[in-house]
């Protein structure tokens, strides 16, 4: 019996092929655009740029034309662009190159210039937010990571002290009322008896800025979410605007950095036996998940000499 695995989405199509690159620049508005050289090609017209949403069918790609970069003095570079008003859906796309019936190649990246994404601000006038940042993947090649939110709750500065941790953050899209709240949900789906786990909650605070956004600050105890758990776990943060209202999940996504994981990190504080109850002792850190979601996590602490 021959056993077969599965190749990854975004590896290389040929090992050790040279793959085009494409170099991105990005806009304030959220479009991107994607320069290839390409000698020979630039009198076509069939050339075109794929993206291709990760582990969905490929008839599903949006195909970008790609056309001669206006002012190059060769001709040889072609140009792709991805408007701000085309929304993708949330998740990862892998970048390929067709021309005419070719088979589709994987790009590499090359430059990229993402200096408008830092602290980008949306506008309140708009029914959607998309957010887009090219990366390059563990096997080298292009993609791109999108976002698709509104209304947003973008996080700021993160305080982890004093037994708790404060959220600043601008919340877009939404109006903050007096009953404005944050909510920390478990990250299991569901209780026991099948209904929802209840959140532990905390009053928000808003805050007058002269930027867009509503401007908010909340402080949420970690002893309130150990007494709730009773034991080690996650908890996923939202902010729900009004009583009434939706609850929006806070994430930081309005900058240049696809995956906050692994490079914003935040220490674990300790949680007292008396802040976590008969639960005894715990830590509780803040983390990004891959999706650049705000969380926290919980971990019991063994007792010493174990």
């Amino acid at each position: 019996m021959t056993a077969t695995t599965r190749r990854p989405a975004d590896a290389p199509d040929v090992p050790g092929e040279t793959a085009p690159r494409a170099d991105c620049t990005a806009d304030s508005a959220g479009g991107l655009s994607f320069d290839i050289a390409l000698p020979g090609v630039a009198e076509r017209w069939d050339a075109a740029l794929l993206l291709r949403l990760r582990d969905r069918d490929p008839e599903e790609s949006v195909r970008l034309p790609l056309e001669p970069l206006s002012g190059d003095p060769d001709g040889s570079v072609l140009r792709a662009t991805l408007p701000s008003t085309v929304p993708l859906e949330e998740g990862r796309w892998d970048a390929y190159l067709v021309i005419g019936e070719g088979e589709a190649r994987r790009l590499l990246p090359g430059c990229s210039d993402l200096r408008p994404l830092v602290d980008r601000v949306p506008r309140t006038d708009r029914t959607w937010l998309g957010v887009r940042i090219p990366y390059a993947t563990k096997y080298g090649n292009l993609s791109v990571r999108s976002w698709l939110r509104w209304p947003h709750a973008e996080a700021g500065d993160i305080w982890p002290a004093d037994g708790g941790l404060t959220v600043h953050g601008r919340l877009y899209g939404a109006e903050l009322t007096p009953t404005a709240r944050l909510e920390a949900r478990p990250r299991r789906a569901a209780a026991p008896d099948g209904g929802q786990e209840r959140p532990v909650t905390a009053p928000v605070t808003p805050v007058d800025a002269p930027a867009e956004g509503h401007g908010f600050t909340a402080r949420l105890a970690y002893g309130d979410l150990a007494r709730e758990a009773g034991a080690a776990g996650d908890w996923q943060l939202w902010l729900r605007p009004g009583e009434d209202a939706e609850p929006v999940r806070v994430a930081r996504i309005l900058d240049d950095i696809v995956d906050k994981h692994g490079i914003l990190r935040y220490p674990a504080r300790p949680v007292t036996a008396d802040e976590a109850g008969e639960s005894g002792g715990m830590t509780a850190r803040p983390y990004y998940t891959g999706a650049n979601d705000l969380s926290v996590r919980l971990e019991d602490t063994e007792p010493a000499g174990s």
